[in-house]
């Protein structure tokens, strides 16, 4: 059996239906200044079985209150393994959430979104994080679907029976603002920022109250990764895009973030595509980073 764990063609995924192997399918389409597009626009067109997953439910912390310096906290089984506008859910709630729609150890994952990779690109990382190393993005989406002339629905799919499904090591390594903050400035880290070069600079910041970014960090915007026809750039020219971006730095120091640690997902993606593996995401990124005033901000 084959199993996909970067990137799964339309025509790859085509064969893995007509081998009736056991997969599941999502769509993780979404819209952060309108949280209910993305649930409407599935409703109108997905590819079919697909199961919708929005990042503000199953994929970021439902619960906790704000705590010291605005980061996300609870007790518990609700604690969150992340601060930030979308603090990540501990592992075993993000099991507890497999297992209540149906996934099991046993599948491939193949998810998609709308939107340049951006969203399920989360998911993706989810999954590698609870151990599960059978999960690839549909390279282009929705959109690459329907150009090849996948067909679509629309409306609820058919629920999916409770299965059990196992946490197992970490295949995803997460780093702390602690761990940020411990390595700022020295060699064994290396911060790459993924939100768009003007909030990067800090001319604007429409979702944070403080502007700017954390010292030292590189930019790399992560629409940067994708082709105009919205698919992920050969593996040699990302290879090559990140070898000039790092210059001799090692890729297992490399500490992906963004915003709230969404967007900062599609840069990992195109570092493993490149054969750039074992960096880590800061899931708490820019919005758990400038919560506290005391930690140092960089603009220009």
């Amino acid at each position: 059996m084959t199993i996909h764990t970067t990137l799964i063609s339309v025509y790859e995924f085509k064969a893995l239906q007509n081998n009736q192997q056991r997969f599941m399918l999502f769509d993780c389409s979404y819209d952060l200044t309108q949280p209910g597009a993305g649930a409407q626009q599935y409703a109108v067109s997905h590819i079919p079985g697909a199961v919708y997953v929005a990042l503000d439910s199953a994929l970021s912390a439902k619960h906790g209150v704000p705590g010291q310096h605005g980061v996300v906290t609870a007790h518990g089984p609700d604690e969150p393994a992340s601060g930030g506008r979308h603090p990540l859910p501990n592992r075993e709630r993000f099991a507890t959430w497999l297992s209540s729609i149906g996934f099991a150890n046993d599948m491939q994952a193949v998810v998609y979104d709308r939107n340049g990779a951006n969203y399920c690109g989360r998911l993706w990382w989810m999954l590698k994080w609870a151990g599960h190393d059978a999960v690839a993005v549909l390279d282009g989406g929705l959109q690459a679907w329907q150009a090849a002339g996948g067909p679509v629905a629309s409306g609820e799919e058919a629920a999916h029976f409770q299965s059990s499904f196992l946490l197992s090591e970490p295949k995803a390594r997460l780093v702390d603002t602690a761990a940020v903050l411990q390595r700022l400035g020295r060699p064994e880290q290396t911060l790459i920022d993924a939100r768009a070069t003007p909030r990067f600079k800090g001319e604007v910041e429409p979702l944070d109250p403080v502007a700017g970014h954390i010292p030292g960090a590189f930019n790399r915007p992560f629409a940067q990764n994708l082709g105009p026809d919205g698919r992920f750039k050969p593996a040699e020219q990302l290879r090559a895009e990140f070898a000039a971006l790092l210059g001799q730095r090692d890729p297992t120091t490399v500490v992906h973030h963004c915003g709230s640690g969404v967007s900062a997902l599609p840069n990992m993606l195109a570092m493993e595509i490149a054969g750039l593996v074992g960096s880590a995401l800061y899931a708490g990124s820019w919005s758990e980073w400038c919560s506290d005033p005391v930690r140092p901000v960089a603009q220009g």
